[in-house]
């Protein structure tokens, strides 16, 4: 009894020793595990591509756990490196990447760095500073030259969409239902995102400019649902059989893997999957 109350307290100390974040001292371990690893592998030494590639095979078999950052009634910092969503997943892989590059590897330097991702222009306020769509995630990268959209050079398309997915599902939504004015600001920024100019390369036309994706570009899937612009992401690695794949956080009920086929084959098998946008890390 006195070993689960004396967890209990240390858990909540953790949980509340920063007031803009929230998270577990098996967020810490796992973090000071990475660096560690980082360390023994010698990750520094490599093209930041390679270490977001070792970063992410390093979170293979971890449970996929949707809804992760939805937690309270303010916007904080949500850490939680034992369950990852599909965005979370690469984000934490490029976070992680970016901090044992620049040789800052304790958790108060994963800290200031997932701020600088997450959020636009790498500040937290309130709720719509989150980056939510993730070509507006791509936007701001490419803004902040953190990364390269080279979806256009690769040969891609034009992406013409209206974007009003949030506004529109009000009710899927906790902050939103709560807060009308998140609202007018989550409409404020789908419009201009639907009056940029992006690119796609489709689904139909991977394959044939697979050879130009590098293991460690970020990819973006777009979709056919309306008023959204990409549903799902991950992070290309080139497999042994010379082709692309895509490692990744599936859905409920998977863990972190990579495809067995071929990223382009494996955007074939899914109806609402129409392309991909392709990020490249600085």
């Amino acid at each position: 009894m006195k070993k689960s109350l004396l967890f209990l307290f240390l858990l909540l100390f953790v949980c509340n020793s920063n007031a803009q974040a929230i998270y577990t001292q098996k967020d810490v371990d796992v973090c000071n595990s990475k660096f560690n690893f980082a360390v023994d592998q010698k990750l520094s030494s490599l093209p930041i591509n390679q270490v977001i590639i070792e970063i992410g095979k390093s979170f293979l078999g971890t449970d996929y756990v949707a809804n992760t950052l939805e937690v309270g009634d303010e916007e904080k910092l949500v850490i939680n490196l034992t369950g990852l969503d599909c965005y979370i997943f690469l984000e934490t892989s490029l976070v992680f990447a970016r901090c044992i590059k620049k040789g800052n590897t304790t958790f108060e330097d994963y800290q200031k760095e997932l701020t600088n991702i997450r959020y636009r222009d790498g500040k937290l306020k309130e709720y719509p500073s989150r980056l939510h769509y993730f070509s507006d995630w791509i936007y701001d990268m490419d803004d902040r030259d953190i990364g390269k959209d080279i979806t256009k050079e690769l040969g891609g398309k034009r992406y013409v969409k209206k974007i009003n997915f949030m506004s529109t599902h009000v009710d899927s939504y906790k902050q939103l239902k709560e807060n009308p004015k998140f609202v007018k600001e989550i409409s404020n920024i789908e419009r201009q995102i639907s009056t940029r100019k992006y690119f796609f390369i489709p689904q139909e036309e991977i394959a044939s400019i697979e050879g130009k994706i590098q293991s460690g570009d970020i990819i973006g899937i777009t979709t056919n649902v309306e008023g959204l612009d990409i549903a799902h992401t991950g992070i290309a690695i080139r497999m042994d059989d010379g082709r692309i794949h895509f490692m990744h956080a599936p859905n409920v009920g998977y863990k972190v893997q990579i495809t067995e086929k071929p990223l382009a084959d494996y955007i074939k098998g899914n109806k609402k999957q129409t392309g991909i946008m392709v990020l490249r890390p600085n």
